[in-house]
């Protein structure tokens, strides 16, 4: 089980941080959630305020990279041990920044990697 924080959650199950969570959960992922708009999804809260979550394995995110960069220092803080940049998602400059502290950047698909046993 890895403990993932998904940034960029959204109640609306037409988003593909939504369908992300829903995966998550069912191959046995302990899921948290950061996004714009309060809500529940899966019996979890969607947080709007960064919140300091201890024992993050992996960041997803579902967020513009030209968002990404009021997130830097807030991911970097939770220590994760890797950053999954989803399609649409791919920041080189955050990359660089995650390697130089050793935290793995990934460019793929969260779905993808589920459904195919590399997560």
């Amino acid at each position: 089980m890895k403990r993932t924080l998904i940034i960029g959650a959204s109640v609306n199950p037409s988003r593909y941080a939504n369908i992300a969570a829903n995966k998550l959960v069912a191959f046995g992922h302990q899921i948290l959630l950061l996004g714009l708009k309060k809500g529940t999804l899966l019996g979890e809260t969607i947080q709007t305020e960064k919140v300091n979550w201890e024992n993050v394995d992996t960041v997803t995110l579902y967020i513009n990279p030209t968002r990404q960069p009021e997130y830097y220092d807030y991911i970097i803080s939770l220590n994760p041990k890797r950053v999954i940049f989803n399609p649409g998602t791919e920041n080189a400059e955050f990359q660089s920044i995650l390697l130089s502290k050793n935290i793995i950047p990934v460019e793929a698909c969260t779905l993808v990697m589920l459904v195919t046993g590399q997560y």
